[in-house]
Order: structure tokens, then C-alpha cells, then sequence
């Protein structure tokens, strides 16, 4: 059995982007599963198939291979070697173990907890493999956790579940982070528990001091964490209290009586901090993905200016504006773009410190732009 595309899905896979739509898809298996794809009799690659979505084909080897799992399986393993020495270095840190289509293993996360997985699987395909990536896993881990809540699965036909595949899965684990610890909810945390795509930027935050620095869209608390180490008090926003009381938390492991917590809205707070007169030495900006697709770039655009204004206007001569995107439709040049017409609005003056990204376990092909996500930049106010 084959996947058969039209012209312009043969183009997409040639051009070593991974994704083909089933708009382009001319004839395929009615089970899915992973298949070679074809165009004409000209062998394009193998992929993970749902005939039932939108994104059907998901390429993952552009050469023949005489058993497809054991194909997918070796990318596994690569990925891993590509971890391994950071796991033995830092094995109580906190490291994604497998990127999706940046790993070539599209529609399958796993993130690594001090010595605990969690994997998600969003295409269909993985469902009946979950044994062997837990046992893939095994020699890395104490446990891996099958956190398979995504909202995306239903797309995919399959059932939303939470549970163990191999070992004992605490209910939370502690994870170091540069001089910082914090705890994770493997089961009931976001995504996999925490936000391992910032990890480096965190830590990048510890080099500057001041008095004031304020954290919006904390989650539990990781920017203020590593900020406390550096300022007289720190303030840490977010829109649920439950965050908040898991960022009270992590101050308290570490010994922090610094970190101040403020459940409000962002858009709300920063229009009252500015009206009020209050002023900080620095503002981190970690909002949540406005543009998840296309038709949202115009009204992400616009909420994304909206925050980064109100951050400006709070800042002090000199101060520092740290800010990100982690929308993929929000292209690095939108987001520059839109930094600048903050300023411009704020009739502030901006100096670029640094432009970063994602770290080294988020891969980005170049190829499959959609893998370049995650936009962090730290400016100073003039």
C-alpha cells in the first residue's frame, strides 16, 4: 500500500518539507499508519498517514527503507544520542528528549524530567508504538508518563488519556535549573508539565540586577525565579491562581522571599501600572501563542504590540524590555517589526542586547519553517 500525491504535494516533499495536506493527497490506504509516498512511480519518502485530517501525510525518511517502523524508530534513537551527553552532565535538569518534525519524528513530543519522560502523541500512528518508545526510553529513565490530553488528538480520532507506560511516575519531580529549583506536575502541569523551550533564555535573565522586575505571563513563576537572584523584588503576573500558587511554591523551595505573585489579566495590570506611575528596571514578556494559525497573524500582531507598548511605558531610562513569541505565524520579521512600532508608539528609543531562541533540544530545520517558533530578544530603553 502507497500514498499517492499531486503535483504540488510532490514539490512540498521535495523540497524536504515534511508536511503534505490531503487536499494533495490523490489516493492512499484507508487505515492509518506509516506508508512510502509516491508521486507517479517516483518514491518521495516515508510518513506517518491519516487519511481523516487535514495534515495527512507527515514525512519522516526521504529514502526507501525495507520496514518503515524500524525506519521511525532509528530517528528515535538518533535523537536521543543527540541528547545524551547533557543527560549525563545535568541529570536532574530539565531537556526535550524528541522536538516532533524537528527531530523527524513528526507528532511526537518527549520531554525529560530529572530522570521522568512524559510523552504526548498527536498522530495517529504513534498510538500502537507507545511500548516502543517507552522502551526506547528505558535506559534514560525511571518512568515515562503517556500524557495524551491534547485537544489536538481528537483531530487525529483518538482518545484523550493520561498514564503510565513504564515505571512508577511521582507526582512531581524537582528539577534543577542553574541555581534554581523548581517543582513540576508531570500529570496536571501544562503541556508536559513546564516550558523546558525557555530554559536557556531563563537562565540568560540571572546576568542583570536592579530593584524591580516584573514577570508577565509567569505560568509557575520561571523567569521570577532566576530574576530574584538578581533584584531586590520581583513581581510575577499571570491570569490563574493555580500558577500562581505553584510559583509561591518554587520561591519557597528555593529560599526567595522576594517573588511577589499578582493574579490579573496582562492586558488589565500593565494599563494600571502605567496610569499609577509604577516604574521597573525590567519587564519579561512570555505571553502565550496569540497567532495559533494564519487568519490570527492581524489580531495576534495587534495584542502583541499592545503588551510590549504598556512594557516599554513601564520601564525606567535604561531599563530592560526581555520579550518572546512562541507563535510560528509570528515570523522573526513580523515580530522585529512589531517591537519597533511599540517603541515608536512609546516614543521610546530601543538598543538591541541580544536576539536568541530556542535551545539546542528544540531543533529547527530549515526546511520546515514551521520548527522555527520561539522569538526571544532583550532590548534596552532609552
Amino acid at each position: 500500500m502507497r500514498i499517492q500525491v499531486n503535483a504540488k504535494g510532490a514539490a512540498r516533499l521535495l523540497s524536504r518539507h515534511l508536511w503534505v495536506f490531503r487536499r494533495d493527497v490523490v489516493s492512499g490506504p484507508e487505515t492509518p499508519g506509516l506508508y512510502p509516498v509516491y508521486w507517479g512511480r517516483r518514491f518521495l519518502a516515508l510518513a506517518l498517514y491519516n487519511p481523516y485530517t487535514d495534515l495527512a501525510v507527515r514525512a519522516y525518511r526521504f529514502a526507501p527503507a525495507e520496514d518503515p517502523v524500524a525506519a521511525l524508530l532509528e530517528n528515535l534513537a538518533q535523537a536521543l544520542a543527540r541528547r545524551e551527553a547533557v543527560l549525563r552532565q545535568d541529570p536532574e535538569g530539565g531537556y526535550r528528549l524528541v522536538h516532533a518534525e524537528g527531530d523527524l519524528l513528526p507528532g511526537l513530543v518527549v520531554d525529560y524530567y530529572a530522570g521522568h519522560a512524559v510523552v504526548q502523541a498527536t498522530a495517529h500512528a504513534w498510538e500502537g508504538l507507545l511500548p516502543q518508545v517507552a522502551e526506547a526510553l528505558r535506559p534514560h529513565v525511571q518512568s515515562v508518563l503517556a500524557k495524551n490530553d491534547a485537544r489536538t488528538r481528537e483531530l487525529e480520532g483518538l482518545p484523550l488519556y493520561v498514564r503510565p507506560l513504564l515505571g512508577e511516575v511521582p507526582e512531581q519531580v524537582q528539577v534543577q535549573e542553574g541555581r534554581v529549583r523548581y517543582l513540576v506536575d508531570l500529570r496536571a502541569g501544562q503541556k508536559t508539565g513546564a516550558y523546558l523551550d525557555q530554559r536557556e533564555n531563563r537562565l540568560y535573565m540571572e546576568r542583570f540586577r536592579g530593584e524591580r522586575a516584573l514577570d508577565v505571563f509567569s505560568y509557575a513563576g520561571g523567569f521570577a525565579l532566576h530574576l530574584a537572584l538578581g533584584f531586590r523584588e520581583v513581581v510575577a503576573v499571570d491570569s490563574s491562581a493555580e500558577a500562581l500558587r505553584r510559583a509561591e511554591e518554587n520561591a519557597r523551595l528555593n529560599g526567595l522571599g522576594n517573588v511577589r505573585v499578582l493574579e490579573a489579566n496582562a492586558f488589565d495590570l500593565l494599563r494600571r501600572l502605567e496610569k499609577e506611575g509604577e516604574r521597573f528596571d525590567l519587564v519579561v514578556l512570555d505571553p502565550p501563542a496569540f497567532a495559533k494559525g494564519k487568519k490570527d497573524v492581524e489580531r495576534a500582531y495587534r495584542a502583541y504590540k499592545e503588551v510590549n507598548l504598556r512594557a516599554i511605558k513601564l520601564l525606567k531610562e535604561g531599563g530592560i524590555l526581555a520579550t518572546a513569541s512562541c507563535s510560528h505565524h509570528m515570523t522573526e520579521p513580523l515580530f522585529y517589526a512589531m517591537v519597533a512600532e511599540a517603541a515608536q508608539d512609546a516614543h521610546r528609543l530601543l538598543r538591541v542586547v541580544e536576539k536568541r531562541g530556542q535551545p539546542f533540544d528544540h531543533p529547527v530545520l530549515l526546511n520546515h519553517p514551521e520548527t522555527h517558533y520561539l522569538k526571544f530578544a532583550v532590548f534596552q530603553v532609552l
